[in-house]
C-alpha cells in the first residue's frame, strides 16, 4: 500500500507541475493545430475514443515535442554515463531525490547497478544518511518477488532485516512430485536469466489479472448484469513481445489455483537461488517449453500447441478440472491430519475462488429470477387484455356447466397432483396407457405457479448469500411442492416435445435439489462435505429450475395465443 501510495504522490507531483505540458506539447501548440488531432472529451465514449487517446499519449507518446535526433538518443534511464560512470539514479539516490527516484525506476533504472566505484544507488543513499530512500530502493529490486509471495500466502519479507524472499510451503500431500513435474522444475532452472526474468514477469502480469477479476466479481451488485464480458479471460496481446511469448503468457490463464500456485513456488525457489548466485548447470531451454510442459497436463491441449490459441483459454473442461482437484487435494489434506494447522497457500486460493464463483453464481440466478418476474407480469398484463378481448354473454348453459369447469381446474387438478409418483431423476409423472394430449393449461394458471416457484427460488438464494445452510431442506420441499403444483397442470404425456422436455427439466431439476440439500444434513453429511461446493450445485440446480419454468411459461402464452 505504501508503495502505492508513493507512486500516486510522484505522478501527483509531475503533474503539478506541468508533466501534462509536456505529453500533450502538440496538442496545445497552435501550429499543430492543422494536424486534425484532438484532446479526448469527457462526454466522449471509454471505447474506442478515449482507450485509443490514453495509448497514444502516454504509452506512445504521440503528442510529445521530438528533439532533433542525436547520437545518444538510444541511451535509457538504466544506462551509465561515459564521462561519469554512473547512472541517474546514482545521482537521485546521492541527492536524496524520492519521487526522481521512483519515476527512474519506473523507467527501467535498476537500483542494483554499479558505478565505476562498485557502488550501488542503495550504497549512495544510505551513506547520506537517505536510509528512507534506500529502504525502498531494496524494495524496488524485490519488487517482483514479493509480489509473488504476497499473491500466495499474504506476507512480505522483511529487508530491514535481511530476509528477501518468503517461499510458500505447500502440504506434503498436495505436492506434485510426478516425473513431468520435476522435468517442468527442472527445465525452469535451466532458462536462462533473460528468459527467466520474461517468465517471470508474465506471471507477474498473470497474478495481477487473476486478482483484478477476482476483485471485479466479488464487488458486482446484484442489481447488475453479470454475465457481460467485463473482464479479459486472459491476458491481452502485447505488440511488443513476440507471438511465441503472447501466446505462453495467455497459457497461463489455463493453469488452476493448484498448478499455478506450485509455478509460482518454483519461480521463487528458482529466484533466490539466483540471486544468491548458486549455479545450476544444465542447458538453456525456451519459455515455451516451461509453460508446454506444465500445461500438457490437461488432455485436451495435445492439439493446441500445434497452432496460435489466443481465444481457446480457460475452457469449461479446465474449470470442471480444476474443481475435480481443488476437492481431491482437500481430502487429501483432511485425511493427512493437516486440517487443524496452517492454511497452506493452495488451501487459501481454492477457498478464495470458490467462493467467487459462488457468488457470481449467486448473482447471475438472482438477474434470472429478476429477469423471469419482470417476464411474468408482461404476460399476465397480455393474458388478461386477451381475455377481456375473447370474452362473450356467457348463455344459461355455461352458467350451469360453470361449476364443473371449477370443480376440473381446481379439486380434479388436485387430485392429478397427489398421484404423481417420483420415478428418479430425469423422469416426469406418465401414464403410459393415456394417448399423447396437446392441450395445454390457461396461461394464467402457469404464471401463478411459476411465481411461487420464482418466490421460493429467492428466499434459497438468500440463505445461501446468508450462509443458512439449515435453511435449504425447507426451501427445497417448499420449490417441490411448487414444481409438482406446475407440472400437474400439464396433461399426464404432452403431444409437444418442446412441453416433455421442459417438464423434464422442471421435476428432475427439483429432484436433484431435493437430493443436495440433504447434503447439509448432520446425518447425510459426512466429515468431508464440501458445503461450498453443495451450495453451488443447489445454485444450479435452482437456475435450471427457474429456466424450465420460464420455457412453460413461453410455450404456453403462445400455444394459447395461436
Amino acid at each position: 500500500m505504501s508503495k502505492r501510495l508513493r507512486s500516486s504522490e510522484m505522478v501527483e507531483t509531475l503533474y503539478n507541475n506541468g508533466a501534462n505540458s509536456i505529453w500533450e506539447h502538440s496538442l496545445l501548440d497552435p501550429a499543430s493545430v492543422m494536424s486534425g488531432r484532438r484532446k479526448a472529451n469527457p462526454q466522449d465514449k471509454v471505447h474506442p475514443n478515449k482507450a485509443e487517446f490514453i495509448r497514444a499519449k502516454y504509452q506512445m507518446l504521440a503528442f510529445v515535442h521530438r528533439l532533433p535526433c542525436r547520437e545518444d538518443d538510444s541511451v535509457t534511464a538504466k544506462d551509465l554515463s561515459k564521462e561519469k560512470g554512473n547512472t541517474p539514479l546514482h545521482v537521485a539516490a546521492k541527492a536524496g531525490q524520492t519521487l526522481q527516484a521512483e519515476l527512474l525506476a519506473v523507467y527501467g533504472a535498476d537500483p542494483g547497478t554499479q558505478d565505476s566505484n562498485g557502488k550501488t544507488p542503495v550504497d549512495y543513499a544510505r551513506q547520506g544518511g537517505h536510509h528512507e530512500l534506500a529502504e525502498r530502493l531494496v524494495e524496488i529490486q524485490y519488487e517482483l518477488t514479493d509480489r509473488l509471495a504476497f499473491y500466495l500466502c499474504g506476507r512480505k519479507p522483511d529487508h530491514k532485516n535481511g530476509q528477501h524472499f518468503v517461499i510458500p510451503q505447500m502440504a506434503d500431500s498436495s505436492l506434485d512430485l510426478s516425473e513431468l513435474a520435476k522435468a517442468a522444475k527442472k527445465k525452469l532452472q535451466s532458462l536462462s536469466n533473460h528468459l527467466f526474468e520474461e517468465l517471470a514477469m508474465d506471471v507477474y502480469d498473470e497474478v495481477d489479472r487473476r486478482e483484478t477479476d477476482a476483485v471485479w466479481l466479488a464487488t458486482q451488485n446484484h442489481s447488475t448484469l453479470v454475465t457481460e464480458t467485463t473482464v479479459v479471460p486472459f491476458l491481452p496481446v502485447n505488440p511488443e513481445y513476440s507471438s511465441t511469448r503472447n501466446q505462453g503468457r495467455q497459457k497461463l490463464a489455463r493453469f488452476n489455483a493448484h498448478e499455478f500456485a506450485t509455478l509460482v513456488i518454483d519461480i521463487l525457489s528458482d529466484a533466490k537461488r539466483r540471486q544468491q548466485g548458486h549455479p545450476l548447470s544444465g542447458s538453456k531451454e525456451n519459455v515455451e517449453l516451461i509453460l508446454k510442459s506444465i500445461s500438457n497436463q490437461h488432455s485436451s491441449e495435445s492439439q493446441d500447441n500445434d497452432q496460435p490459441d489466443y481465444d481457446s483459454v480457460a475452457s469449461d473442461e479446465d474449470t470442471d478440472l480444476e474443481t475435480n482437484v481443488a476437492k481431491s487435494n482437500r481430502q487429501k489434506s483432511l485425511d493427512s491430519d493437516l486440517s487443524d494447522g496452517p492454511v497452506t497457500a493452495q488451501e487459501y486460493m481454492q477457498v478464495k475462488n470458490a467462493l467467487v464463483a459462488s457468488e457470481v453464481k449467486i448473482q447471475q440466478l438472482m438477474k434470472v429470477n429478476i429477469n423471469l418476474s419482470d417476464e411474468l407480469r408482461i404476460m399476465q398484463k397480455k393474458a388478461s387484455k386477451l381475455e377481456k378481448q375473447s370474452s362473450v354473454p356467457e348463455s344459461d348453459y355455461d352458467n350451469t356447466t360453470a361449476p364443473l369447469e371449477l370443480e376440473e381446474t381446481g379439486s380434479g387438478r388436485k387430485g392429478r397432483q397427489r398421484s404423481v409418483v417420483w420415478q428418479g431423476e430425469g423422469s416426469i409423472p406418465e401414464d403410459t396407457d393415456t394417448a399423447p394430449s396437446s392441450s395445454l393449461p390457461s396461461t394464467e394458471d402457469v404464471i401463478r405457479k411459476t411465481e411461487q416457484i420464482t418466490k421460493n427460488i429467492q428466499e434459497l438464494l438468500r440463505a445461501a448469500q446468508e450462509n443458512k445452510h439449515d435453511s435449504y431442506i425447507p426451501c427445497s420441499e417448499r420449490i417441490h411442492v411448487a414444481v409438482t403444483e406446475m407440472a400437474a397442470l400439464f396433461p399426464k404425456k404432452p403431444k409437444s416435445e418442446l412441453v416433455r422436455t421442459s417438464l423434464r427439466l422442471l421435476t428432475s431439476s427439483a429432484y436433484r435439489l431435493q437430493s443436495e440439500c440433504k447434503k447439509t444434513l448432520p446425518v447425510e453429511a459426512c466429515p468431508t462435505t464440501d458445503i461450498q461446493l453443495v451450495t453451488q450445485q443447489v445454485i444450479q440446480c435452482a437456475y435450471d429450475i427457474a429456466k424450465a419454468a420460464k420455457q412453460l411459461v413461453t410455450i404456453t402464452t403462445k400455444e394459447n395465443n395461436n
